[in-house]
């Protein structure tokens, strides 16, 4: 899918950071734990514009107790002393801390586990909207060495070349012989991420001839410098090595595009999030979640190389493959960088889906859209029955429909494409889930 993206950006007004924040007499102010997709650099600037949004002078990094931890300093105007620390071990790592009271807030790259969630009940829900925060977009590239001449993979392929049973390029209709394998290590969201998009959902063990990583950046630069490498890392870390077009499914090969990553149409795409525990009475790690959801927090995002939660319009270029009616739309109207998806086995909208109403909401308000300027458009998984899919597609868009007028927003059109342009695989409930959305169009 060809799309261009018109910089026409809204992001959420949250309200401000309450000033001034208190400062402990001693420890820290805060304590991150977690992923190291986030800890290594968008969690630190995210700090660092935290503490310089509270007045604090001085601002900088000072190098941690151990590997991959930091601690951000400033002063006070009366000269006190504020530090915030961070490490980044792996997203199962900020859950354990929040648990043995070591991290006032976690870091994660996935979403929490169960199992978490039940070891943590003592701290409240952490699936409640309040406590689990949706901070970025992130899309796992798939890279290889820039010399590779293979520019497409399918997901049961990668399931195949992580599991050690495609073990030579040839067999992939490439050339170079044996595949390297390049993983990052078993603490870390992106690892875990993978696991569950690519390997576990085919049965399949990381293969263990893979080279395993703690550095994203290090991770990436193997690939880099070896013609026979093969590694999955976060979207800002490709650095010099060559992304490849994923397909998963009937799904069209994407590239990890800015564009296809926000709307979570790229099969590899993920959400990074902050937890904060609803018992937390820290007001710095409740100041620190909402200046991220703020505009000049999604700024910060984007400026790291993930994907803000900032609403854009971009244009679709219509494709033969799409349905006469969606290309007529396509012709006529602008898509929104925002898909509402669904809580599994519910109609209800997930916690993303509950912050990225007001998100459209303020943006539709601000572009003068609130009077029939807006079609809904929803999808669905593959039924038995074209027509209940179709219905059942129709009937998702409704409730963002109904969500929409609550806020004044008067929708033009709603329509249900059913199981068509899926963007998953429909073989197992992660991609029927994700083939389940609602598209937003404006004119």
């Amino acid at each position: 899918m060809r799309l261009r993206v018109l910089f026409l950006c809204f992001a959420i007004s949250l309200p401000t950071v309450a000033a001034p924040l208190p400062v402990p007499g001693q420890g820290p102010a805060l304590r991150i734990q977690g992923s190291n997709t986030i800890g290594a650099a968008v969690g630190p600037a995210l700090v660092k514009g935290l503490m310089e949004h509270q007045g604090l002078q001085g601002v900088h990094s000072e190098p941690g107790d151990g590997a991959n931890e930091q601690r951000l300093v400033g002063k006070t105007r009366q000269g006190k002393t504020v530090t915030i620390e961070v490490a980044a071990h792996g997203s199962s790592t900020g859950f354990a801390a929040l648990k043995n009271n070591r991290a006032d807030l976690a870091a994660a790259s996935r979403p929490i586990k169960d199992s978490e969630l039940v070891d943590l009940e003592s701290l409240g829900d952490l699936k409640s909207p309040e406590a689990e925060q949706v901070i970025a977009i992130d899309g796992l590239a798939i890279i290889l060495n820039p010399r590779n001449p293979l520019n497409t993979l399918n997901t049961e392929q990668l399931a195949q070349i992580f599991n050690g049973e495609v073990s030579t390029w040839e067999a992939l209709g490439g050339i170079g012989g044996v595949i390297h394998l390049y993983a990052r290590d078993d603490q870390s969201g992106t690892y875990d991420t993978f696991k569950e998009l690519v390997l576990s959902r085919r049965g399949k063990p990381l293969a263990g001839t893979a080279q395993r990583f703690e550095s994203s950046e290090a991770l990436s630069d193997a690939v880099s410098h070896d013609p026979q490498g093969i590694g999955f890392i976060g979207l800002p870390y490709v650095r010099q090595a060559k992304a490849v077009a994923i397909v998963d499914g009937d799904s069209q090969p994407m590239l990890p595009l800015t564009s296809l990553i926000a709307t979570e149409d790229y099969p590899l795409s993920r959400r990074l999030f902050f937890y904060l525990p609803p018992s937390s009475r820290n007001p710095w790690a409740k100041a620190l979640v909402d200046f991220t959801q703020g505009s000049q927090g999604q700024a910060i995002v984007a400026a790291n190389g993930f994907i803000a939660q900032q609403v854009q319009a971009i244009s679709v270029a219509p494709r033969p493959s799409m349905p006469d009616d969606y290309q007529a739309l396509a012709h006529d109207a602008q898509r929104l960088t925002v898909n509402f998806r669904f809580e599994e086995g519910s109609a209800s909208l997930d916690n993303k889906a509950r912050q990225d109403l007001q998100r459209v909401v303020a943006y539709i308000r601000s572009h003068g859209k609130l009077d029939k300027q807006v079609t809904l458009v929803g999808f669905g998984d593959a039924k038995n029955d074209p027509q209940r899919a179709a219905l059942l597609s129709k009937l998702r868009a409704m409730a963002v429909r109904r969500e929409l007028v609550k806020s004044g927003v008067v929708p033009r059109d709603i329509r249900g494409f059913g199981a068509q342009m899926p963007v998953a695989a429909n073989t197992a409930d992660e991609g029927r889930i994700k083939n389940r959305r609602v598209e937003v169009w404006v004119y």
